[in-house]
């Protein structure tokens, strides 16, 4: 049984993946920024923004005195936007910086604080191809996920004398609530894009997270799987 951590847990790719863990007999911690419906015996649910340092210190400090180690952290939460730059208020970008940026070096430093214990500590972070594609009207939401890129990579480094490994996915659209506003025209535009031409499913994201997770997979670390055929 491992003790992971998932972020953004209440619905989307976090609640599968949950979901998805808890029936292989891990322990899941979730947490997101409303109470969440999942009951499980090894579900355990932290309410909180994870862009919030004080809550997030809280979070790993209680897990750690219950459950002594995290193995796996996998840094889910995240939001997106799609506007014009000369749209785009201040506000808008600030709070996509907290969540998802912030977030996640928040997460991944108090998470290897706590994953010395364990036999194969990992940290997955999420990207998205809006990065490599440059996508027109996703300006800030794109920069946000370069810094996580770019995060990772430094992380990756800077963990590994600890055995961490620290990865990240960077997943094509999905029929999650990220994407219910924008256009049709619009997906299928960025579908036209892809080596692979269709939306991206749950179980596309969780074939890679295994991967990651894999006890084999410790000699991969700073790389950035992106979904569909799209390159770097």
């Amino acid at each position: 049984m491992k003790n992971i951590v998932i972020t953004g847990s209440r619905k989307g790719i976090g609640r599968f993946l949950s979901e998805q863990y808890l029936e292989m007999g891990h322990r899941v911690f979730g947490c997101s920024r409303s109470e969440s419906d999942l009951k499980h015996e090894n579900y355990h649910h932290y309410q909180l923004d994870v862009s919030s340092e004080k809550k997030t210190i809280a979070m790993f400090r209680d897990i750690r005195k219950k459950f002594s180690h995290i193995d796996v952290l996998i840094n889910n939460a995240g939001q997106a936007s799609m506007n014009h730059s000369l749209l785009t208020p201040g506000s808008k970008v600030e709070e996509l910086i907290r969540t998802n940026f912030l977030g996640t070096f928040l997460f991944a430093r108090e998470a290897a604080k706590v994953m010395k214990k364990s036999q194969a500590p990992r940290i997955i972070n999420f990207s998205t191809v809006a990065v490599p594609l440059n996508l027109e009207g996703e300006a800030a939401y794109a920069a946000t996920k370069a810094a996580v890129v770019s995060l990772t990579k430094v992380l990756a480094k800077e963990l590994a004398p600890f055995k961490i490994t620290v990865n990240a996915i960077g997943p094509t659209p999905i029929e999650t609530d990220l994407i219910r506003s924008v256009p049709d025209n619009k997906i299928q535009d960025l579908i036209a894009q892809q080596a692979i031409n269709r939306l991206g499913t749950f179980d596309d994201v969780i074939n890679v997270t295994d991967f990651f997770i894999n006890e084999k997979s410790d000699y991969i670390t700073g790389q950035i799987i992106y979904l569909g055929g799209v390159c770097s």
